[in-house]
């Protein structure tokens, strides 16, 4: 008899629907302080942008502003520019060294608490708790057949969860808008048909992470706990079951009986409360896994219990792997917050920030760039001369207009002549730019007929001096010949 493949290799389903998850309420000090992290979170999101910051005429007075159509982003006094984009470089690389930081203090708390997929899932759990109830009222209504209140709450959660996703995706838009003034042209049908995409694109995005994956985001989509898995050690603090307390599991009338005969009880009680608050569906009891998000709900569930029955708190409480080894040789815990790993992030932190604030402080506030002109690269003059031709480009980066003169060195007996910028009597050439703005000025270079040229190409030194604050732009090029 033969036997095919597929009987062979038929080890069940290699995909497994997703379980619903049904968090329950529960309150404690994590569940408070999740609260506070979110409300102060939602708060800077909605608000940030329709605060405004006075920079002088003819500027933005949003105080955080990516301006893309004039190519520059606003933070409060901070303007960036084009080529200043180094500085969100450094931004980046701050936040994932603290995010390193904090994976190395405390695990992924950054997924339980500030993460925005937690945010707004938080959020939804929130407003589907008011219209349907808590854990097993929400159970139950999934069973129950389709009746008009079962389609009256579903409605409102469903429009309440919209409207939520519409005001998220809004204001994702308003960072880079005026905020008012999109406001009041979105509602009024007025904003650019680019408008409404976007929302629509941001609505649809939060409402369906939020909204219906959930805690598949955290567990199969998103990278970082898989990462943060090689950056952890002994000393990082996560979420934990001590073991060494718990087990062997019982019911508080089994361990007084085992008690009784001076066998080993546990304090846990398996009342599954831990996997009932937690927003992934976790057991945390079957120790590290990657759908806990460190968030601490199971550690409010479980002193809940432990104080109804009379028992020690933190059965479940942020530990790290090196006191679990040293309960078990009877050792006093300790936890290293400060250790080289720790301080290694901290230091780079604050090497970047301040290398950040000193480039910041010491920035200039105009900008001057050159380009040769290559076709041709140089003519010659019928007075015998050769010209070589170049297109400045000034950056005004004050709310005040700036005068520039320009002077080349490197060549002597040279002449500068432009059509943008005006002949000043020493030979050199004036250019007034308007406040935060750029200028081109294409520039010629002119040899006096009695020049020889010792190579085919010269370095030439473009001097450009703000005349109000002297601030001098020095930039090197070449001038060719024959």
């Amino acid at each position: 008899m033969s036997i095919s493949a597929e009987e062979i290799y038929d080890d069940g389903p290699l995909y497994e629907a997703a379980k619903k998850v049904y968090p329950q309420k529960i309150t404690g000090t994590y569940r408070r302080l999740k609260w506070i992290v979110l409300w102060i979170a939602l708060g800077v999101y909605y608000v940030l942008p329709f605060i405004r910051w006075s920079r002088g005429p003819n500027l933005p007075d949003q105080a955080v502003l990516a301006d893309i159509a004039h190519s520059r982003f606003y933070f409060f006094f901070i303007q960036i520019w084009p080529q200043e984009v180094y500085y969100f470089t450094g931004l980046l690389i701050i936040a994932a060294l603290a995010l390193f930081l904090s994976n190395a203090l405390f695990g992924r708390v950054w997924c339980g608490y500030a993460c925005p997929q937690t945010v707004w899932t938080d959020l939804f759990f929130w407003v589907e708790r008011q219209i349907e109830g808590d854990r097993r009222a929400r159970m139950l209504l999934d069973e129950q057949p389709w009746t008009a209140g079962k389609i009256i709450k579903r409605a409102a959660k469903h429009a309440i969860w919209i409207l939520i996703a519409l005001a998220t995706g809004g204001a994702a838009m308003l960072y880079f808008v005026d905020a008012p003034t999109l406001v009041r042209d979105f509602f009024t049908l007025r904003a650019p048909a680019l408008a409404y995409i976007w929302a629509g694109i941001l609505t649809f995005t939060t409402y369906s992470l939020a909204g219906f994956m959930r805690e598949q985001v955290c567990v199969y989509m998103c990278p970082w706990p898989r990462i943060q898995a090689a950056l952890t050690d002994n000393d990082a603090l996560n979420v934990t079951y001590r073991v060494d307390r718990g087990e062997p599991r019982m019911s508080v009338k089994e361990a007084a009986r085992a008690q009784a005969k001076h066998e080993p009880a546990g304090e846990c009680v398996d009342c599954l409360q831990c996997i009932a608050v937690c927003p992934t569906g976790v057991d945390i009891r079957k120790g590290p896994q990657l759908g806990c998000i460190n968030c601490g709900l199971c550690i409010d569930a479980c002193d809940t219990v432990m104080t109804k029955i009379k028992r020690p708190t933190r059965l479940i409480a942020y530990d790290n792997d090196e006191n679990r080894e040293r309960r078990k040789r009877g050792e006093k815990e300790v936890y290293h917050l400060v250790r080289p790993r720790t301080i290694m992030y901290a230091a780079l932190i604050a090497l970047v920030a301040g290398i950040m604030l000193y480039v910041l402080t010491t920035r200039a506030n105009s900008h001057l760039s050159v380009l040769h002109l290559r076709a041709p690269l140089f003519t010659q003059t019928a007075e015998g001369g050769v010209r070589n031709g170049y297109t400045l480009r000034f950056s005004n980066k004050l709310s005040d207009p700036a005068d520039f003169t320009l002077e080349v060195s490197g060549m002597p007996g040279v002449a500068l002549s432009s059509v943008v910028a005006k002949p000043l009597s020493d030979g050199r050439l004036g250019v007034r730019l308007d406040p935060d703005s750029t200028l081109e000025v294409p520039v010629y270079v002119t040899t006096a007929p009695d020049v020889n040229l010792t190579a085919s190409s010269t370095p030439i030194t473009f001097i450009a001096v703000d005349a109000k604050t002297g601030e001098r732009n020095v930039v090197v090029d070449h001038f060719f010949g024959p």
